[in-house]
């Protein structure tokens, strides 16, 4: 849809806010395939995309200053309902920590592997059961800014249409694509277009000495866990990133901006 035309219309004010409070839960998300954006940056970056607005919540605390009038001014553009609420329905709805008294309703991008044109596979970003929701939302950001066309969650990842996900992309999500998939999926998808699965690990191959393809897809590990069994079996190539001694591990999201970069030249 083009960011000129009207968005879906909220039914009516108290559905939203039910609506808004249901979209905490993942099942909601999927069974309406819908998430919620919060804080003043996040529902400015959903604004400027194209994804269909369902509405949006405020608050007298947002109702402020020069920057949230031309948000409002922008959700009304888009054919958003805004409607206001107190300050306890509204943090009975918000998800995040400082919400900043706006959040949004949009609907998920129609995306799955078998929707992907060839050149999103040019790039691939695989999240291999990564948990923490800051860390899904930095790799998305992360992805998007190195020149990745996907983002791939597999099993036991965060949900990437999580609001504390979206919140941490900074608009991410709408710079690429981001979708589901189970691991044999993504290994026959990757296999059809010939494109190698690689996979970050502290006993790979250093990066420095390695090459990559021109088109690759890069798994970063659990947490704790690195990569699973599975994805360390389907990788054609480990890499690791060498460390100053005495340093065991960075953060996930930095260390795939690392590898995406180095790959990438």
């Amino acid at each position: 849809m083009n960011q000129k035309q009207a968005a879906t219309p909220a039914t009516s004010p108290a559905r939203l806010l039910t609506l808004a409070r249901d979209l905490k839960r993942r099942k909601a998300r999927e069974r309406h395939a819908l998430f919620v954006a919060e804080g003043v940056r996040s529902v400015e970056e959903v604004v400027r995309s194209s994804v269909v607005l369902r509405g949006a919540l405020v608050t007298d605390v947002l109702l402020s200053g020069p920057r949230a009038e031309a948000l409002i001014t922008l959700l009304a553009a888009r054919g958003a309902e805004c409607v206001t609420v107190t300050e306890a329905e509204f943090l009975s709805a918000a998800g995040t920590d400082n919400p900043q008294g706006v959040l949004a309703i949009a609907e998920v991008p129609e995306r799955s592997l078998e929707s992907l044109a060839p050149a999103d596979l040019a790039r691939v970003l695989v999240l291999d059961a990564i948990q923490d929701p800051g860390n899904v939302g930095a790799l998305i950001r992360t992805a998007a800014a190195l020149g990745a066309r996907t983002v791939v969650a597999l099993p036991g990842t965060a949900d990437p249409w999580n609001s504390k996900v979206v919140r941490a992309a900074a608009g991410g999500h709408f710079h690429l694509a981001v979708t589901h998939a189970d691991l044999s999926e993504l290994i026959n998808m990757l296999a059809a277009a010939n494109v190698p699965l690689w996979g970050a690990d502290a006993g790979g191959r250093p990066v420095t000495e390695l090459r990559a393809p021109g088109t690759f897809a890069l798994a970063m590990g659990n947490e704790g866990a690195g990569l699973s069994a599975g994805v360390r079996l389907a990788a054609a190539e480990l890499v690791a990133l060498p460390m100053s001694p005495g340093v065991e591990s960075l953060n996930v999201a930095v260390a795939a901006g690392v590898l995406l970069y180095a790959l990438g030249r």
